[in-house]
């Protein structure tokens, strides 16, 4: 058995909004901020005192423009992943099919509607990329 290892933990909640024709919405990083040029679950950190559903209706409010019923979000898998400047990543991905709005981003990002089949097309975040399998698989 292997040694339980201590890195600091950072909660990181993130939704696959998914349309009425089966596409599910994925963002690139915008330049400037830390992987630019990646694509991406819309989500963002956990605050303290936050739970994830409240941050991911939070941050599709901010990035997007949209307002996802919180009651609408539903729990579908996690990503748990070490990253490279120590800390370790824990991020549950809801998937959301109602929200209020059409999507906007508002924070230089470029938005895109895949069928979950060709998201492995999209250079993803490392710890996207098991989550969007999930999603092909069971969508």
């Amino acid at each position: 058995m292997m040694p339980a290892e201590k890195a600091p933990l950072l909660l990181v909640a993130a939704c696959a909004l998914i349309d009425p024709d089966g596409r599910v919405l994925i963002a690139r990083r915008p330049e400037g901020k830390a992987f630019a040029g990646a694509w991406e679950f819309p989500g963002g950190k956990v605050e303290a005192g936050e739970y994830p559903e409240a941050a991911v209706v939070r941050e599709l409010r901010e990035e997007l423009g949209v307002e996802p019923c919180e009651r609408c979000l539903q729990p579908f898998a996690f990503a748990s992943h070490p990253m490279e400047d120590g800390r370790h990543l824990l991020m549950p991905l809801y998937v959301c099919r109602k929200w209020d709005g059409f999507p906007d981003p508002k924070e230089g990002q470029e938005i895109a509607w895949v069928k979950p089949h060709d998201l492995s097309r999209y250079a993803l975040l490392p710890a996207d990329i098991p989550l969007a399998a999930e999603l092909r698989d069971r969508l």
